[in-house]
This record gives structure tokens, C-alpha cells and sequence, in this order.
């Protein structure tokens, strides 16, 4: 497991919430200052970033969604187990006291690894799924027939209007997933919202994971 680098962006006000967030290329930084921009109550952000995506963020192993992409081999469990061991009790020592609750968010596969990681531990309450890779095969499936380890107090759901309109047989799936899984949650009675937004899987990023995170704050 090589060394994964967190950036940590404190709140001033103690208590206040936290986020953790895995990013694909460290955008950590842009992601904390378009919450501010956007108005976001107090709360610290931890980012991490040098994460081995395709591994660390894909809950078991699966063939590549692309043609010349990589395989998938399951290695969430793994970084789980690191963020909660070490990366959390590390960065939460540079917080001004403990958080009133911990949420953890992610674009793409990294929204994918938000949600499962709620199947595995209990220390995040709130959770953003950004263009969460929710194609990912099997899914779906195990989302319907394993219990959380603790109930989320809300769950955040985007995705771009374009993501499905794609020839990809996998792909092409994420629209109807994520509505599957968010009428799932919905119907349980946790607090949930679907958010369609104009553009493609690479259109705003940033942007748009600020506006879930908004959303996780204000409720």
C-alpha cells in the first residue's frame, strides 16, 4: 500500500463537520474554495489524493469498462482500512477539536467507494456520490442485499444528463443504476436526492462536487 498524500483544510470553528474526499488528480484545494464560493456552512475538508484508482477505489475486481482501459482489482477494502486507522486519526489532530460528524464524498469511481464504504464501517454519516460509477458490475445487486453498517442521515446523488448516452453496454447503465439505488435508499425513508446536471462525465467536476457537498452540510 504506497503512501497516500491528505491535504487537510481546516474549519476555524470548532466542531465544525468534516469531509473526506478522494480525488483523482488533488483537487482538493479547488474543490474547497468553490464551497466557499458557493456559500457552504463552516467545515474542514480533508482530501486525499496519490490514490492507485483503479485499485483502491473499486470494491472487487472487474474487467476494464473501456476498451483500452485498466482492470479493476478490488482493493477498497484495503484503503479503507488505511483512511480509518491512519488517515483519519492523523488528520483529524489538525482540527480545532472533534468533528460534530464525519461525511465522506467522491466523483466517479470515488462516488462509488463513498457509498460502499457505508457497507463496511460506520464512521461516516453522510454521503456524497458525484458521477459515482454506479455501472460498476454487481453493484447494484449488492447494494439491495447487504445492510449498512450504520443508517446514513442523508445520501447525495448527481450525475451528468450525457453519462448515459454512450455506446458502452457498461456504461450506458449509469442513469438507470444510480435512480435504482437512490428510489432504494428513498424508500427505506433516508434523506435522498437525485441531481441531473447538464453535461457529460467531465463536464464541472469541481463544481459539481461542491454542490453535493452544500448539500450534505444543509441538511
Amino acid at each position: 500500500m504506497e503512501k497516500k498524500n491528505e491535504s487537510v483544510f481546516p474549519a476555524t470553528f470548532p466542531g465544525a463537520p468534516v469531509i473526506y474526499l478522494n480525488t483523482y488528480s488533488n483537487e482538493g484545494q479547488k474543490v474547497y474554495e468553490a464551497a466557499q464560493a458557493v456559500g457552504c456552512p463552516p467545515f474542514s475538508l480533508v482530501a486525499v489524493s496519490d490514490l492507485d484508482w483503479n485499485r483502491d477505489m473499486a470494491p472487487w475486481d472487474s474487467p476494464a469498462a473501456f476498451k483500452n482501459g485498466e482492470p479493476f482489482t478490488g482493493g477498497a477494502d484495503d484503503y479503507l482500512r488505511l483512511l480509518v486507522e491512519e488517515i483519519i486519526p492523523r488528520a483529524e489532530k489538525e482540527l480545532v477539536g472533534p468533528p460534530a460528524w464525519r461525511g465522506i464524498a467522491g466523483y466517479s469511481l470515488a462516488g462509488l467507494f463513498a457509498l460502499y464504504t457505508i457497507y463496511q464501517t460506520d464512521v461516516f454519516s453522510r454521503v456524497g456520490c458525484m458521477s459515482g460509477s454506479l455501472w460498476f458490475p454487481g453493484f447494484k445487486e449488492y447494494v439491495f442485499s447487504h445492510e449498512p453498517k450504520r443508517r446514513p442521515d442523508c445520501i447525495y446523488f448527481s450525475l451528468g444528463d450525457k453519462e448515459a448516452k454512450t455506446r458502452n453496454p457498461v456504461l450506458k447503465t449509469v442513469q438507470e443504476k444510480t435512480e435504482e439505488i437512490q428510489t432504494f435508499y428513498q424508500n427505506k425513508g433516508i434523506d435522498t436526492v437525485f441531481q441531473l446536471n447538464p453535461g457529460n462525465h467531465f463536464a464541472q467536476g469541481i463544481e459539481r462536487t461542491a454542490a453535493g457537498i452544500q448539500w450534505l452540510l444543509n441538511r
